[in-house]
């Protein structure tokens, strides 16, 4: 883009699922101010409730905007490009950030970029922030409550998906497995936790597709499987011992099967200069040491973005914006409508159609 180094600054908004974030990147890739906030309601209801879920961004999006504003010390007359997530995600969210996104940036006479969620956590062990030196391709494993899929990324905007789930997304599976453990929701930080004081050997459950062709996953199996040993207790409330014990039998059988499957995807695509795991799952201590050991079995780095840009965050979809316009991409995206399912491979074919000179 011709005009691309006069920038100055992005805002980017992310409300995909139920946190609102917003963030204001410089051109550079400088984060120069940053909010989350965690949506808390869902929590008594035992996991996101969409419509409750797209009201609270609605209510939220003004003052998180005002006051990422005020800390970078900027004014809306001061922003060059807007940027939101606008797709795969629960639809009212989408709706709602990119709406407002968009209305900033027609308000203000500025370009909109429409960004792909999965695309930006991809993308994101590229920031400058991190201090290192990151360079395509590389593999990431992005695990989190509504995403886990293998992602061979050539470049920005060329990606190859290696697999994904075929039922349960891995956090799907840990939130499951909480509540029927009685710990509530989000689950995934308190059954490791809980994980923490028992044995992973008590219980031999399932490890799905492990050792088969390809890097799918399927946690549906492994899921019925405690619900199977929980059965017999009742509905009462498990003995701390016993439920600490299914805890950890159940992280061990993830973690064996992410291992399984990064091995397989290490061996699709053996060009891969690191191995990344992004989504919030990439918390788990467990499966992280997993991870690593395959790594550097392979001799690779393996890296894991800090916790805040693991998880959904405004960050990424700056990040993956200005990813973008380094490649050349233009600004142009705003009657893109929000997408609940935006596949990579589409984003891919995107950039190649506005980027050819045809």
């Amino acid at each position: 883009m011709s005009d691309t180094p006069t920038l100055r600054s992005l805002l980017a908004i992310e409300t995909s699922c139920d946190d609102t974030a917003c963030a204001i990147l410089a051109y550079d890739g400088r984060i120069l101010a940053e909010e989350v906030l965690s949506q808390k309601d869902h929590a008594k209801l035992g996991g996101v409730v969409p419509e409750i879920a797209a009201r609270a961004h609605l209510d939220a999006l003004p003052a998180i905007v005002s006051s990422v504003l005020q800390k970078a010390d900027l004014t809306l007359a001061d922003i060059d490009i807007f940027a939101a997530t606008t797709g795969p995600g629960l639809i009212g969210g989408l709706i709602v950030g990119s709406s407002y996104a968009k209305g900033l940036a027609i308000a203000m006479g500025r370009p909109f970029m429409a960004i792909n969620h999965i695309e930006a956590h991809t993308l994101t062990p590229r920031l400058p922030e991190l201090e290192g030196d990151l360079q395509f391709p590389y593999l990431t494993m992005l695990v989190s409550g509504g995403h886990c899929q293998c992602v061979s990324v050539e470049d920005a905007g060329q990606y190859v998906r290696l697999g994904g789930t075929i039922d349960d997304a891995a956090g799907e599976a840990f939130d499951k497995v909480a509540k029927m453990l009685g710990l509530g929701w989000p689950g995934g930080p308190a059954l490791e936790k809980l994980a923490k004081d028992g044995r992973d050997d008590s219980y031999d459950l399932p490890r799905p597709l492990k050792g088969r062709a390809g890097c799918d996953f399927s946690f549906s199996g492994l899921k019925t499987a405690v619900s199977r040993l929980i059965e017999p207790f009742g509905s009462g409330a498990l003995p701390r011992n016993i439920a600490a014990d299914i805890a950890a039998s159940f992280q061990r059988a993830v973690a064996d099967v992410m291992k399984d499957r990064a091995e397989h995807a290490l061996e699709m695509a053996p060009a891969s200069t690191a191995l990344v795991v992004a989504g919030g799952v990439a918390a788990n201590a467990t499966l992280r040491s997993c991870l690593e050991d395959v790594a550097h079995a392979h001799g690779i780095p393996f890296l894991a973005p800090p916790l805040r840009l693991c998880t959904d965050n405004a960050v990424m979809v700056g990040w993956a914006a200005l990813e973008r316009l380094h490649q050349g991409d233009h600004p142009d995206d705003i009657p893109t409508a929000p997408r609940p399912r935006w596949p990579l491979s589409e984003r891919t074919a995107f950039r190649a159609s506005v980027s050819d000179p045809a």
